[in-house]
């Protein structure tokens, strides 16, 4: 994989204060449960829209990977609230145990997403939809039964990634949505380049970023967005068992119905923690560029970058992200 060279120009390794940002404000709903009930609690803050056959999606892992969102808190919101619902996945771009259906959905068994169906995408073939105002594609390579399904909810496990700096909602639908073969490859690899992984750090981030607007588009206002800040390791699900350790402290589950707000809410959490708590995850962000992907979603008109955090456990009310992480632990092996 090529290494990761800084971009000049668009700050995807500066981090941009509350303070600073300008426009429009969305709800973003917190919550310290991390655990089933919690989850069901505050889908229920964002779901008005999600209608007809609805699809989730969320990053189902490498084999016996350790980090993903539990699956008893998965099937508990599955069978009470989304008893139709189908989890939704693509074939993996890298080779590993989901780059074939085949594989994928021993995988699926393994990691126990075997009690609701599981529709892998591009199964069965791709569909391209458009991208809206992007500088790197006027199209997206999709898995084609992305259009069987009315509304989307996005469940995303928040953590870092080797490539993106951070994994967040943007990446879990622009990465995840894109079909393995055609997609994610528009989105890695330059067009006649013999080097798979070439795009990285701002240029990958804005890839990636219009990949995820044509998916927010093509479902408007049937989608949502939770994001479960959890076994934060700096890498990805997608590493499985590679991954490294966790030492960023659990926070909790935030939703909303914006993209951009409920990543940039995740991302404010991280920096306002403590810096020995938080000082691995946001070396990976900030060395990867990868807050380019929050400022890139603004200039695509995707959402707003800031927004109210409505404590949820506590009569919805407004707080502050030093309140929000005021009682995080560190995890042992950071010590």
């Amino acid at each position: 994989m090529t290494s990761h060279k800084p971009v000049p120009g668009t700050g995807g390794d500066q981090y941009i204060p509350c303070e600073e940002r300008t426009g429009g404000e969305s709800a973003v709903y917190f919550t310290r449960d991390l655990s089933a009930e919690g989850l069901r609690k505050i889908y229920e803050r964002v779901n008005g829209k999600i209608t007809g056959k609805t699809a989730v999606k969320l990053h189902t892992g490498e084999a016996h990977g350790p980090n993903i969102i539990p699956r008893p808190w998965v099937r508990s919101l599955l069978e009470k609230d989304l008893p139709e619902a189908v989890i939704v996945e693509t074939n993996t771009y890298y080779e590993g145990d989901r780059d074939t259906t085949e594989k994928h959905r021993k995988t699926l068994q393994i990691n126990g997403w075997d009690f609701c169906p599981v529709d892998i995408l591009d199964e069965e073939g791709t569909v391209m939809l458009p991208v809206k105002g992007g500088k790197w594609f006027t199209e997206m390579s999709m898995g084609k039964n992305i259009l069987n399904y009315d509304s989307l909810f996005v469940l995303t496990h928040f953590k870092g990634h080797t490539n993106g700096g951070f994994g967040g909602s943007n990446k879990n639908i622009g990465i995840g949505c894109a079909d393995g073969k055609i997609g994610k490859a528009m989105i890695h690899t330059t067009p006649g380049s013999s080097d798979p992984w070439d795009i990285v750090t701002e240029e990958f981030m804005e890839r990636m970023t219009e990949s995820a607007k044509a998916v927010v588009d093509h479902f408007g206002e049937h989608i949502c967005f939770v994001n479960v800040m959890r076994n934060m390791s700096v890498s990805c699900d997608c590493e499985g068992l590679a991954a490294e350790p966790v030492v960023t402290p659990n926070v909790g589950i935030l939703a909303s119905l914006d993209i951009l707000a409920v990543d940039q809410a995740c991302i404010d959490l991280v920096y306002a923690m403590k810096e020995e708590d938080h000082r691995a995850l946001v070396e990976r962000i900030e060395s990867r560029h990868g807050l380019r992907q929050l400022t890139y979603m603004k200039e695509l008109g995707m959402g707003h970058d800031r927004y109210r955090l409505i404590d949820i456990d506590n009569g919805d009310l407004e707080i502050s992200l030093e309140e929000a992480v005021r009682d995080v632990v560190p995890f042992e092996n950071e010590k």
